[in-house]
């Protein structure tokens, strides 16, 4: 069992770790599921590597469901590839000139392939620490709760300032989320550290531990800040 945890610390497990909730919701929108399972079964045929991210990241986990959309990780060297993948399948795409995803329609399904998230970068490191999952029946990475919450917060900013996804997967999912990690990785957000002192508040974060900075503190930034305009964009 010690080694089991260890393993999945480490990122090596395929399974979401005992005593996690690994029913996925019945009520999560058919039509949406469908265009999931078709553009993975195009970028997996053509063998780019990708994984789900988004909403849909953490339903799979057990979280509350998503109706807007999909959303897939990809390395950046291989979106020019997963255009044309997608494109010849029959897919309406789009790259868009905000340099940080490739879009998609499956009718009326809008598929984001995100190679750029907020304060993330999409490379093999991250893709292997992705848990195998099944999702409506098809197995395939599914982004780490951590991950998605790091980088949700990451894209908040004074005109984007939206808590409520980022809370309901908080509340969901609180028992699969590292609090001591995402507070190292977002403490140069001051509204990150905002959010966290929210959930703490509210008896879904477990306070700081001894030696992580407390979430209401305002340590200097140590990241790179992206311009404005993009995490606006990113945020919409």
């Amino acid at each position: 069992m010690a080694r089991a945890a260890a393993d999945r610390v480490a990122g090596r497990s395929s399974e979401p770790p005992d005593g996690y909730r690994v029913e996925v919701p019945a009520t999560q929108p058919e039509h949406v599921l469908v265009a999931l399972k078709r553009v993975a079964a195009c970028l997996r045929d053509a063998g780019i590597p990708f994984a789900l991210g988004g909403g849909l990241a953490a339903w799979a986990r057990g979280g509350p469901p998503s109706e807007k959309d999909v959303d897939l990780l990809i390395r950046e060297h291989d979106c020019e590839r997963a255009h044309q993948v997608l494109d010849a399948a029959g897919f309406r795409t789009e790259v868009p000139p905000e340099g940080w995803l490739v879009k998609a329609w499956d009718d009326e399904i809008l598929i984001d392939l995100i190679f750029r998230p907020s304060g993330l970068v999409v490379d093999d490191a991250l893709l292997d620490r992705c848990d195998e999952l099944s999702v409506h029946a098809v197995r395939m990475p599914v982004m780490r709760i951590g991950d998605l919450l790091t980088s949700k917060l990451l894209s908040l900013t004074e005109h984007h300032l939206d808590f409520g996804p980022a809370l309901e997967i908080a509340r969901a999912l609180r028992e699969q989320i590292d609090w001591d990690d995402v507070r190292r990785r977002t403490e140069q957000s001051p509204f990150a550290r905002t959010f966290l002192t929210l959930v703490r508040e509210l008896g879904i974060a477990e306070p700081p531990t001894d030696d992580t900075p407390d979430a209401a503190a305002a340590p200097a930034p140590t990241a790179e800040v992206l311009p404005l305009s993009l995490l606006e964009e990113r945020a919409s």
